[in-house]
């Protein structure tokens, strides 16, 4: 009886490009799907129109994709210059600090976009846990996970400090205390609620567990040392 022989593990190569490709093909698949209301935004955010652009969530989203080559092209400059002075990974710090300002930026805008009434309806504010999670929908538990979702995925990578999940844990917590307590004391028209926080934490979690695999290798070797020239090791 002949057995076969293992099929040898696909080359690392292989896996990247397909994780790349993965990683193209999903954003455009949701992209298509959503296409029609970000292109009922594209003419008032082309005009440089402050309403129906900037105050709506269909603008800003379309803003945020509109900018993302200028964000990438930043990244790279902020990568060739790193190189240039032997930075070790510096595709992965530039990437990490572009990935966060343009990740959480957009969310934090529309968090703190104003309700229908701002500074006319009372401040409110709900402290029972787990009370307010039923009424937000599947759509608003979505969108309260992506609030610092690239925080939590990108800030460990770039900083040593901050890798560890509990520490991604408090930080996301920590600044959605801070969104909260915004929308309270400017009177947005907004519910500060207790479930927001635990769900933006929760999301921020979630993204560092999926960036453990290159944040963890950050996380040992000093990432903005240079490294020695040939000359002064001589």
């Amino acid at each position: 009886m002949t057995r076969t022989a293992p099929q040898p593990a696909p080359p690392r190569r292989t896996r990247r490009i397909v994780l790349i490709g993965l990683a193209v093909l999903a954003p455009a698949g949701a992209l298509y799907v959503v296409r029609g209301p970000l292109m009922m935004s594209a003419p008032r955010c082309m005009a440089g129109r402050w309403h129906g652009c900037f105050d709506t969530f269909n603008g800003v989203v379309l803003m945020t994709l509109v900018a993302l080559p200028l964000s990438l092209l930043v990244a790279g400059a902020l990568a060739l210059r790193r190189r240039a002075a032997g930075v070790t990974s510096a595709w992965r710090l530039s990437l990490a600090e572009v990935g966060i300002v343009h990740g959480t930026v957009p969310f934090l805008w529309l968090t703190l976009m104003p309700g229908a009434a701002p500074g006319i309806a009372p401040a409110r504010v709900s402290l029972v846990p787990l009370r307010d999670l039923v009424t937000m929908g599947t759509l608003g538990i979505v969108g309260n996970l992506l609030v610092f979702a690239s925080l939590g995925f990108f800030a460990p990578m770039r900083f040593a400090a901050l890798a560890s999940v509990p520490r991604i844990l408090a930080l996301g917590a920590g600044c959605s205390i801070l969104v909260e307590t915004a929308q309270y004391a400017f009177r947005l028209d907004r519910v500060s609620s207790v479930d927001d926080v635990l769900v933006n934490a929760t999301g921020a979690a979630l993204a560092a567990l999926a960036s453990r695999h290159w944040w963890r290798t950050t996380a040992d070797a000093p990432s903005e040392r240079p490294r020695p020239s040939m000359a002064s090791a001589a």
